[in-house]
């Protein structure tokens, strides 16, 4: 997963990443926390489970089934409690309740393959080369488009097929329906591609194009809008200490014409007070649009203290009217004290963004710390309650609890909890709300991608409550955005160190379809 926590060392900030500390200012790799971790298990659990958890000949194997329940709070409480009968002591007695809940993660991380030092960036990439059976229907996945820039950001399907990519150090491309991939537009904001490799393969840096939508009305008129990070250097206070460049979400419209960026607007664009040298991994950076004409723009936590801050964008939700003015009826339009454009706030990692014109409610996807991955229901000025919870926990092991202890009067029964939290973290990705014709019996659900776990979902929410949850997809690339083409098809953008790629699921051949249909 992306960003894991920052903390003040010495005036300067230090974030846990992907596994690592590496400071915000030199991009040092420090000691890894998680090895702690395996390290207990290896020290007071392996002589009876083993080290991969094959079980030994005194104790019972932690992979495959658990007969006393395989969650996180499982075995929890299975640690902490042990089966004394059965020679296994309770660790509640050696260990403190932080320490009982990193281990059980670990092993659930390690159950699932999804260690959190594990990106999956450069492991093999190969579609299925069978229909794969889920719970309604069998379908096939096939490649649309390859031959991206190994880190595309998102997609956008225009009305004719076409495809808007946005590859995040290079720019915006265009892709026709046939998948013939083509030059980048000319024009559209200058990005960078000066970037620091971590030891797990992932990439920093600044500058970078996030989302693009087209407008609900592009038919008409041609508008696109780009989500992206603007980038200065000696442009405010931090940049001239550190010497080095900052960075802060922005929102641009404009049209393409012959391959050309036009007609350019900056809709919105934070005070240079707030960009950060902080990388934009951190940077969030969805869109969304609802039928009113107001878009909803996400923001992560490029700064830790200004999550919290009212009068600062990081970790916020914005909400826009479509040509950048502030809503009247927004939840903070008439505090002069408060960033008008806010909906909501104490967001971490922000990776999804969708508005369910059903329900006319409006979701998003983040990225929580070690566990905690979410699935919420944005509410109008509601808290969302990071850093000063998480149903996570800081890859060190101790509890979320950034600024509590700065005077916070936030409690925990102020926080909107969750919809769905996914523990341990696949590093949830992108998400669409199905509506298309091909699944029928798909619409209204949740497909939601993974960027770690390199899964694909499919979740049904109803009232507000998780009814079912379904794995389409096991083990197939780092699903980086996920779109509904104009016949119905899903479709995936892929990240991957050997290059970007689009694919689609469709349908298997309509006679299987209908002997499954008879099942």
């Amino acid at each position: 997963m992306s960003v894991v926590r920052l903390m003040l060392r010495g005036g300067i900030f230090v974030a846990a990443l992907s596994g690592c500390l590496v400071h915000a200012a030199t991009g040092e790799r420090e000691q890894d926390p998680e090895d702690r971790f395996a390290s207990v298990f290896v020290e007071h659990c392996a002589v009876c489970h083993g080290e991969h958890l094959e079980g030994e000949a005194q104790g019972t194997p932690l992979a495959g089934a658990l007969q006393h329940g395989d969650s996180v709070d499982d075995l929890v409480r299975n640690i902490s409690a042990g089966f004394p009968d059965r020679g296994m002591p309770a660790w509640a007695e050696v260990f403190d309740a932080q320490e009982i809940k990193s281990l059980a993660l670990w092993i659930a991380e390690f159950r699932g393959g999804m260690l959190y030092t594990d990106f999956n960036i450069t492991s093999e990439l190969t579609l299925p080369e069978t229909a794969i059976d889920s719970e309604h229907y069998r379908f096939t996945v096939e490649t649309i488009a390859e031959g991206l820039d190994p880190l595309p950001y998102s997609l956008s399907v225009l009305p004719d097929g076409s495809m808007l990519v946005a590859e995040k150090m290079r720019g915006l491309r265009l892709v026709s329906p046939a998948g013939e991939v083509g030059r980048l537009v000319y024009g559209t904001p200058k990005v960078y591609d000066d970037v620091r490799d971590s030891s797990v393969g992932l990439q920093y840096g600044m500058g970078w194009l996030l989302d693009v939508a087209v407008h609900p009305d592009y038919a008409d008129n041609g508008w696109i809008y780009l989500h992206y990070t603007d980038r200065c250097e000696g442009c405010n206070a931090v940049s001239r200490k550190l010497k080095r460049p900052v960075s802060m979400n922005a929102l641009m419209r404009g049209r393409i014409r012959d391959g050309i960026w036009v007609d350019a607007e900056i809709l919105w664009q934070a005070d240079k007070v707030h960009y950060s040298p902080f990388s934009d991994v951190a940077a969030g950076g969805r869109l969304a649009f609802d039928p009113d004409g107001f878009v909803f723009m996400s923001i992560g936590m490029k700064s830790m203290d200004g999550i919290q801050d009212m009068t600062s964008p990081h970790g916020k939700v914005l909400r826009l009217h479509d040509d950048g003015r502030i809503p009247t009826d927004n939840p903070y339009a008439n505090d002069p004290k408060v960033l008008q454009a806010i909906w909501s706030v104490g967001h971490r990692s922000p990776q999804g963004l969708e508005f369910d014109p059903e329900t006319r409610a409006l979701w998003e996807t983040e990225h929580g710390p070690r566990g905690g991955d979410e699935i919420n229901l944005l509410r109008p000025g509601r808290n969302y309650g990071w850093p000063l919870f998480s149903l996570g926990q800081n890859y060190d092991g101790s509890e979320v609890a950034y600024g509590r202890d700065k005077g916070s009067e936030l409690e925990l029964a102020d926080i909107e909890q969750p919809v769905v939290n996914f523990t341990p973290s696949p590093a949830i990705s992108s998400f669409v709300i199905y509506a298309g014709d091909l699944f029928p019996d798909w619409r209204g659900s949740f497909l939601v991608g993974s960027l770690k776990a390199t899964d694909l979902y499919r979740v049904e929410i109803k009232e507000g409550r998780v009814r079912h949850q379904e794995l389409l997809i096991d083990d197939l690339a780092r699903i980086r955005d996920i779109e509904t083409g104009i016949n119905g098809e899903v479709v995936l953008l892929l990240e991957h160190a050997s290059g970007g790629r689009i694919v689609r699921l469709v349908p298997a051949p309509d006679e299987t379809l209908q002997a499954r249909a008879g099942d």
